[in-house]
């Protein structure tokens, strides 16, 4: 400002990265896709660069890992991610690695593009970073600044990097596609298959947060866990026949799968027919049909199948549909503000410091976590 009006014109800025001209950082990249072998430490990863004015560049003090990164690395997604990120193909011979994973943050602003004013240098912030983007194993990411929000003030870093993917990827299930939400839940009867995961245990919180009953299905060494969080009713899947256990109970309104596969055949006949009863999945074709058949193909393959799903369950008087993550720094804003009330925590599995990624990717690979698996990078060894 002293220089505009010193000069009587503004100062010429380009949309360059941090004021200390740092041009590499540390961080875990993949070179090619595969098993958990391919993941590299390295000190020379390229610095993130402001490219538009809207771009806030993060320190990253922690991030966490989830099942799309254990796909991603083995390649699940490439062809529709490779498109968004050059759609016109601009790159030519140029690929998308070295590739970096991780899609939560949290972290503090360092940098803000000229276009932001909503944040500034300093801010405590937290955020999901789109598939295709660069991740957020590295000391340094870079995001738009509608896909930031201010981080929770009662959680640490560590606490806050287990929420921001799960909870978004929640909320657009029930809020934005299921049209769920504070006014409308009361009383409603919900079912969570898959309850003890990241999305499943977030799940289970906003629902009672917004006062519905919950009935939700996990295996029995997770029962506690999840009644704890609030769940009304907990249904182990490993007890007997799923399927049979749940239709002794009255219908539901909405169901949220995490668990996909046969469950998707007889989980719409569990719901309240010609009621505007929702069943929503998590576990789409959307990118293996992709990855499949091409681009072009693979969305027409897309669309003739959830098309035909829709119709043929509308027809039966409930409704079927497809979510998907979606980031949002203005729906990330009203989770802060139900963790800050208390109404929603965060679920971790296990910490691990920077240099233990490999063995945080391989606890995940495991399977059966309860809750997240968080990486603390400010800590780094």
């Amino acid at each position: 400002r002293a220089l505009r009006w010193a000069s009587g014109r503004a100062p010429a800025r380009g949309l360059r990265a941090s004021p200390r001209a740092q041009v590499a950082m540390p961080s875990w990249v993949i070179d090619r896709y595969g098993s958990n072998d391919v993941l590299r430490f390295t000190r020379d990863m390229v610095f993130p660069v402001i490219h538009f004015p809207n771009e806030v560049i993060i320190k990253v003090h922690a991030a966490s890992l989830n099942p799309i990164d254990l796909s991603m690395r083995s390649g699940y997604g490439a062809t529709a991610l490779n498109m968004k990120r050059d759609p016109l193909k601009l790159k030519a011979g140029e690929t998308e690695f070295p590739l970096t994973l991780g899609r939560d943050v949290s972290g503090v602003v360092m940098e803000c593009g000229l276009g932001v004013s909503y944040f500034k240098p300093g801010d405590e912030v937290w955020a999901a970073i789109p598939p295709w983007k660069q991740g957020t194993l590295s000391e340094f990411v870079v995001a738009s600044g509608n896909e930031v929000s201010f981080k929770p003030k009662c959680l640490s870093h560590t606490e806050a990097a287990a929420l921001p993917y799960v909870g978004l990827t929640a909320w657009s299930a029930i809020n934005q596609v299921g049209g769920l939400n504070q006014s409308n839940c009361s009383g409603k009867r919900i079912l969570i298959l898959g309850a003890s995961g990241g999305v499943g245990t977030f799940a289970v919180q906003l629902m009672k947060a917004w006062d519905a009953h919950v009935t939700a299905v996990c295996s029995h060494d997770a029962s506690t866990l999840v009644k704890k969080l609030g769940a009304d009713d907990v249904i182990d899947y490993k007890s007997g026949n799923l399927e049979e256990q749940l239709k002794t109970l009255p219908l539901f309104d909405f169901i949220l799968d995490n668990v996909g596969g046969s469950t998707e055949k007889w989980a719409l006949d569990l719901l309240k027919k010609w009621s505007g009863a929702t069943y929503v999945t998590l576990v789409t074709p959307f990118l293996i049909n992709m990855d499949k058949l091409g681009v072009a193909d693979g969305m027409l393959q897309t669309g003739v199948t959830v098309g035909s799903k829709t119709l043929k369950h509308l027809l039966k008087g409930v409704h079927y549909r497809w979510a998907f993550f979606m980031p949002s720094g203005p729906s990330l804003d009203e989770i802060a503000e139900l963790v800050d009330s208390g109404k929603i925590q965060p679920v971790i599995d296990e910490v691990f410091s920077f240099s233990e990624v490999p063995k945080a990717f391989l606890k995940l690979e495991g399977g059966h976590a309860r809750g997240k698996t968080v990486i603390n990078v400010i800590s780094r060894q």
